[in-house]
């Protein structure tokens, strides 16, 4: 496999904007590339045409980047939900919340932006996930195909979980969606099944692009025992609503003591496995990024250090916890 070497290797300088200037009208214009006082609507961007209708009368800037991937009135019924309790605080001493906007509009997302983080959320217009269908395989006894309505009609909860990308970037997100051993334990794993790998849509489904010297689509796993954790949540929401677009719409997986790319988004495929399956970033560049990924500030990345991370939205700095903060759950899974 050609492999091409990341963007990666420069790390982006984060420089978060405060989140009182997110809430401007006119910047959101200028975001979007439109005219202050003109007609909302869509353009073109990096090559993908999106709409020319442009959205209805009602939709801003800020409800577009915040736009939910999936829409149905059922569906949408749904939200809010009920908070975990259990789940409700966040390591450390920080207990707010990232801005909304501040997490939509910084995203990795590399079928719709090859290079690294950044503004996902104006290439993938085109990306429609309804309908979609999330098909189990492998070793387990009622393999399934989950559409969007058992999906949705699963018992959602909240939770407010740290999220540390690999780059340094970091956000506090209150997520919905389903403890994933509920899932594993639907389709009853047998006693061979030792890993769980995950299997992204490809760009060219999503509407995005397929970078060159990648092996796509992309692909992900997890130890069954890091999959059955408690930590370990399939998402189908993000502050109160659906998963937009360049959060990995429809569903996604999230694990807060690994570092962001761990969590496949926008999953079509779940299969069971009794070998360790390759990982997209560890197959890409082996000596960056390990099968297990867990957050650790100990252990630098070969090209930057991990001891420091920087919020997404106020551009804090603050020292990186192991494990994310998460060790009481997790810690155990590595003696």
């Amino acid at each position: 496999m050609l492999v091409r070497r990341s963007n990666r290797a420069n790390l982006p300088k984060l420089k978060p904007t405060a989140s009182d200037a997110y809430w401007n009208r006119r910047q959101f214009l200028q975001a979007l590339g439109m005219a202050t006082g003109a007609a909302i609507g869509f353009e073109h961007f990096g090559g993908l045409s999106c709409s020319a209708a442009g959205p209805p009368d009602h939709i801003g800037p800020r409800e577009l980047i915040l736009q939910p991937g999936v829409e149905r009135v059922e569906i949408m019924r749904r939200f809010p939900v009920a908070r975990n309790a259990a789940m409700s605080r966040l390591p450390g001493e920080s207990q707010d919340l990232t801005d909304p906007l501040a997490a939509a509009t910084h995203n990795n997302f590399y079928e719709f932006l090859p290079g690294g983080g950044g503004e996902v959320w104006r290439f993938c217009r085109r990306f429609t996930p309804d309908p979609w269908s999330i098909e189990i395989t492998g070793l387990c006894h009622k393999p399934r195909t989950f559409d969007l309505d058992d999906l949705f009609a699963l018992e959602l909860e909240e939770r407010v979980y740290r999220f540390r990308c690999v780059e340094r970037w970091a956000m506090d997100v209150p997520w919905t969606g389903i403890p994933f051993h509920q899932v594993l334990t639907a389709v009853e794993p047998n006693s061979n099944a030792r890993y769980v790998r995950f299997i992204t849509a490809s760009p060219g489904a999503m509407g995005g692009r397929e970078s060159p010297g990648y092996d796509w689509p992309y692909y992900e796993a997890l130890r069954m025992d890091e999959a059955m954790n408690e930590l370990t949540l399939l998402a189908t929401g993000v502050y109160g609503q659906p998963l937009p677009r360049q959060h990995g719409a429809p569903a996604r997986m999230v694990l807060p003591w690994k570092y962001g790319y761990k969590g496949a988004k926008s999953i079509v495929q779940i299969e069971l496995v009794d070998r360790q399956p390759p990982t997209f970033w560890n197959d890409a560049q082996p000596t960056e990024y390990d099968f297990l990924s867990n957050i650790d500030p100990a252990v630098p990345h070969p090209r930057w250090a991990q001891n420091v991370e920087q919020m997404l939205d106020t551009g804090e700095h603050r020292p990186t916890l192991k494990y994310g903060g998460y060790g009481q759950y997790v810690a155990h899974l590595y003696e």
